[in-house]
């Protein structure tokens, strides 16, 4: 659907120029859930803004099923995009918020009141069709501006971190009701966040950016359980780092040298790292203190939290280093391990992700 080439954008001021966006490509499918997912000041809002329109890129080009975008002017462009403020009509009902971006498109009265009455029924507002925006909540507001980008029914639609001003349990519905619209409606949609379990719980797929470049694109298990650089496995979830070996690598599959000496069968990025010293990104709950078959750590139990839903165990590593384990709690589990214990730290062949940084 979207196609972004060689991408960059350089603003230019009083102060020295800014590479907001250096060298970006990024293909986005057809009926895709796809979110640019990164830091204050990565460069997610500006390659947005891009595809929007309302930035013009110092190079490259950007094409929408197949036609050129840079040269059309936000107004001529197939996409709609909802901001953080969601911009509604204070004086006027939902339905009539709905209906102006249609109206102004000049379409026939009854097709607008058609298409009204659908985006209230997509979006659960048609008991409140009649209701001024200001006398209705936030994630009622929320779900307006939706269905107010949505009625043209443009081929793509842009999310600019839309959800950043709801409480954490509207938050959380509107993740689930966004992308049951997306899968309902079947239009693309391009999402911005900096909330990285926003991204993992709603996305087909995910670019992470840092320092206006794309780190990784994959799918939300990917991104999570292989990271391939340093940045992507810190930014995403809980990660421990250990300093290892690389003895040797075919394809996805690598041996490292632990720090305690064993051997470990782990993922490697299919390009960029050698044998000898690299870092190797350990999930904290894909080890264990249960033992069994895999490479050992051993170490000196250092603290344990509870969590409720999981116990933390933090282990100070034999020769340095603090590695910590999350496990799930079961009804009335027993607490076994306490602060001073040896214990040992087991990973499961295949467990751990060698970076290329």
């Amino acid at each position: 659907m979207i196609e972004i080439n060689e991408v960059s954008k350089i603003f230019t001021g009083r102060g020295a120029p800014f590479t907001a966006l250096d060298n970006v490509s990024v293909t986005i499918r057809e009926n895709e859930f796809f979110t640019l997912l990164g830091p204050s000041g990565c460069g997610k809002t500006t390659l947005l803004r891009v595809i929007a329109g309302f930035i013009d890129p110092t190079k490259g080009t950007v094409t929408l099923d197949g036609q050129d975008l840079v040269s059309l002017p936000p107004y001529k462009r197939p996409v709609n995009t909802v901001f953080q403020s969601y911009a509604l009509f204070p004086h006027m009902t939902v339905a009539q918020n709905i209906a102006f971006g249609l109206e102004m498109l000049d379409k026939p009265r009854a097709e607008v009141k058609k298409t009204v009455d659908e985006m209230l029924a997509l979006v659960r507002m048609t008991e409140m069709a009649d209701r001024k925006t200001s006398e209705i909540s936030g994630g009622q507001q929320q779900r307006v501006a939706l269905a107010r980008a949505l009625a043209p029914r443009p081929k793509v639609l842009l999310l600019d971190e839309p959800l950043s001003a709801l409480d954490f349990k509207l938050r959380k519905d509107m993740q689930l009701e966004l992308k049951r619209l997306q899968s309902e409606t079947g239009i693309t949609f391009v999402f911005v966040t900096h909330d990285q379990e926003e991204a993992l719980t709603m996305s087909d797929r995910i670019a992470v950016m840092n320092a206006g470049k794309i780190r990784q694109i994959g799918g939300p298990r990917d991104i999570y359980d292989h990271p391939a650089e340093r940045f992507v496995a810190d930014f995403i979830g809980d990660t421990n780092f250990l300093d290892v070996e690389l003895l040797s690598i075919a394809g996805e599959q690598a041996t490292v040298r632990l720090p305690s000496g064993a051997e470990a069968q782990v993922r490697a990025p299919g390009e960029g790292v050698a044998p000898g010293p690299v870092t190797l990104a350990v999930r904290p709950e894909h080890a264990s203190l249960s033992g069994g078959a895999g490479a050992v750590l051993p170490g000196t139990l250092a603290n344990v939290v509870y969590f409720g839903t999981d116990t933390h165990y933090h282990v100070d590593l034999d020769g340095g280093g603090r590695f910590v384990l999350r496990q799930q709690n079961q009804p009335d589990q027993a607490q076994t391990r306490t602060v001073g214990d040896r214990v040992e730290v087991t990973l499961a062949p295949g467990v751990g992700q060698v970076l290329r940084d």
